[in-house]
């Protein structure tokens, strides 16, 4: 009978890759925040929603990445005391909270998108196309740097994938821009805002939606956790696998924990370390907790002493 934990980390290797992730995060918030404010005092001067509605998108994507720089920092504290896992969660709390953040946003501009497109208010198509093609720009650059980092960090990848979003509807404003410009279609200034909405909420969905997963516990997507099942019971000496597990701690840090009972002849410990090989060889999952039992075994009977009479 035996009970086994193993924990394998690069944590050197990560060590550089989040400091790497940390410089790159830092140039990306720089250009948001400083292009967000040209946006916002041109999006008042020329009344465009479009505008104020992709400067509160970039407000979102700064505070996305400054989410991130924080969370990475959290993420690399030791484990100690209750917090057995450390803090690696605290990207995932970062990714809901910018997920809800979009939410609340693209429903407000879809509101007053709705209500511009009925009853449209004079918007200076010249300031619009000329500040919404600097936005495309200056997404570009910052698409780029972040493109080059860790993203299969759920935290990261929010990050980019607002930058990405925010570039969108950049292009989609420049477009109302010029069509007000050219023709004078005021209504296009909040068709534009409701498509950069649109937008909002699709990546709103996206972050609440592999968050949520990662916060119920949900096996990593992509992984089958029949599949993993099936190789633990098929190992030579197995008889039985149940109360299987597989959940992800953090993006990128999958768990199994599982009881496996093995025939009375086999080396249970011999058995666990070839489990947990395989588990990391072929699923990828190095944290593991397996409480490896023998099948049938005999019971000891205890019985007491007869009491003895002390006085």
């Amino acid at each position: 009978m035996g009970h086994g934990h193993d924990h394998r980390h690069g944590g050197h290797d990560h060590a550089i890759s989040a400091d790497a992730d940390r410089g790159r995060l830092a140039i990306a918030l720089a250009l948001i925040l400083g292009f967000m404010l040209v946006e916002v005092a041109v999006g008042i001067a020329a009344s465009s929603l479009a505008l104020l509605s992709d400067a509160a998108h970039m407000l979102t994507d700064a505070a996305a990445i400054a989410l991130a720089l924080v969370a990475i920092n959290l993420a690399r504290r030791p484990a100690r005391g209750a917090f057995t896992f450390g803090l690696r969660r605290a990207e995932i709390l970062s990714a809901q909270f910018n997920g809800a953040t979009l939410l609340v946003l693209g429903l407000l501009i879809v509101v007053e998108g709705v209500r511009r497109v009925i009853d449209p208010p004079d918007v200076e198509g010249g300031p619009v196309l000329v500040v919404a093609l600097l936005g495309v720009a200056v997404n570009l650059v910052a698409t780029w740097v972040l493109a080059r980092a860790n993203r299969s960090s759920l935290n990261v990848e929010g990050a980019y994938q607002h930058l990405l979003t925010d570039l969108a509807a950049f292009i989609a404003t420049a477009i109302a821009g010029a069509v007000v410009l050219l023709t004078g279609f005021r209504e296009a200034d909040g068709i534009a805002a409701l498509l950069v909405a649109a937008i909002m909420l699709y990546a709103s969905y996206g972050l609440l939606r592999e968050s949520g997963r990662i916060f119920l516990e949900a096996a990593p997507r992509g992984m089958d956790v029949q599949e993993i099942g099936n190789a633990l019971a098929a190992a030579d000496g197995v008889v039985e696998v149940h109360d299987l597990h597989v959940w992800e701690v953090s993006s990128g840090f999958p768990a199994l924990a599982a009881h496996v009972v093995v025939s009375r002849e086999c080396d249970c410990h011999h058995a666990r370390a070839t489990l947990q090989a395989m588990l990391g060889k072929r699923f990828g999952i190095e944290h593991t907790t397996l409480q490896m039992d023998h099948q049938g075994g005999d019971l000891v009977q205890l019985e007491l002493p007869p009491r003895s009479a002390h006085r």
